[in-house]
């Protein structure tokens, strides 16, 4: 039986989910787009599941929720989207941060080579991005910021109010990748004031295949999606009713059990964080302070692969991750930890503990005591750690 610690990069469907989905694959199976009853059932329920996330997420407006595939379709929408539509012909500049998921590097990266400007800013050494770093980037022709509100390696939780205050002041956008920290941090899209934000249901117990895109009211956009006109022609395609059923109900056991679940999630991350640093010398946690999310122990283990620590934790039954699962095929370290100033080799000794709804103390216990052995061996065996550290 695997022990799953990996829960930043996906999570298990919670059986109260489930549940409330079931009925939308079988009886209520009706297109909402459709005029005869079983439609017009099925369009109602998409409403109310777009209702309780608009309230959950602190948008003013139910119709500000636009239904997607998930956290990357949302970002690729909120970015190309926007600026087809505000700077069809290019020539506008965007600022982002270094270190964001490649579901926004590689928009921006598509955006420059169409003929617009992109400025990465560096993240701070305490893994975060500062207002005033934005506000140094900020050009005339500035449109658009999109800085990611927690950071999905190192768990670092930004100030996204300050930032959308700065985009403002300078008559750009305000667009946050809210993926990791929904539901882990306060979110409040009114309060925090941004124009643009990206959700995805699998990273909070809900189904994979379902995400959304917050879009205040007036904000100006070009669907990046085009057919049947569905979601008030923002983003074409039948609709998944049973995943955004899923998707709201998971959103609403977030924030009902946020106090208390999220108290017993930093627990076990400074439970992991402090008995791997106390065991192994020259291992320490990439951040440790400051606003962070209270389920990711970051760890830098110096002088050892991750990906052959991740492997034989494997064989022992230990599911955790190097960093971001969706580059853990590569060999390349880190572009989060090169952001904030790891130096390469330190890098590549990358390893990240992400604790979720099933996990308990005794899973961090036994993790430890299986992780000590496997890095001691790697280590004698490692002559990179014997030049750095034994000579």
């Amino acid at each position: 039986m695997t022990r799953y610690l990996d829960y930043s990069a996906t999570t298990p469907v919670d059986e109260r989910v489930l549940e409330a989905m079931m009925p939308y694959f079988t009886q209520e199976f009706g297109n909402a787009n459709s005029l005869y009853s079983l439609g017009r059932d099925a369009f109602r329920t998409l409403e109310a599941a777009r209702e309780s996330i608009a309230k959950n997420i602190g948008a003013e407006k139910p119709s500000e929720v636009i239904f997607t595939s998930g956290g990357t379709e949302s970002d690729n929408a909120a970015l190309i989207g926007v600026l087809n539509k505000i700077a069809p012909e290019g020539g506008a500049h965007i600022i982002s941060s270094a270190y964001e998921h490649h579901a926004i590097l590689e928009p921006l990266a598509w955006l420059e080579k169409h003929g617009y400007e992109v400025t990465l800013v560096k993240p701070h050494t305490d893994g975060h991005v500062y207002a005033e770093d934005i506000e140094a980037a900020m050009k005339p022709n500035t449109k658009l910021v999109t800085v990611m509100h927690a950071n999905n390696e190192i768990g670092a939780v930004n100030d996204i109010k300050a930032i959308a205050e700065v985009a403002h002041k300078h008559g750009a956008l305000m667009h946050t990748d809210a993926v990791q920290s929904i539901g882990k941090v306060p979110f409040n899209a009114a309060e925090m004031g941004i124009d643009l934000a990206s959700f995805s249901s699998h990273k909070i117990y809900g189904p994979k295949g379902i995400g959304a895109l917050y879009m205040k009211a007036g904000t100006r956009f070009d669907p990046i999606i085009k057919g049947g006109g569905q979601e008030k022609r923002r983003r074409s395609g039948t609709q998944n009713v049973a995943g955004a059923v899923g998707f709201a109900r998971a959103l609403e056991i977030m924030m009902e059990e946020f106090d208390t679940e999220n108290a017993r999630l930093a627990a076990l991350r400074d439970s992991a964080i402090e008995q791997i640093t106390a065991r192994l010398e020259n291992t320490e946690a990439s951040i440790n302070s400051g606003d962070r999310l209270p389920n990711i122990a970051p760890l830098l283990i110096k002088g050892v692969e991750g990906e052959s620590m991740l492997l034989q934790l494997d064989n022992l039954g230990f599911a955790v991750s190097t960093g971001s699962a969706c580059s853990s095929g590569s060999l390349e370290p880190s572009h989060v930890l090169l952001s904030i100033g790891v130096p390469q080799e330190v890098a590549h000794g990358s390893l990240r503990i992400s604790v979720g709804r099933h996990t308990t103390q005794q899973d961090i216990d036994d993790l430890v005591e299986a992780l000590v052995p496997i890095v001691e061996r790697l280590r004698a065996m490692s002559p990179v750690y014997t030049r750095m550290f034994c000579s």
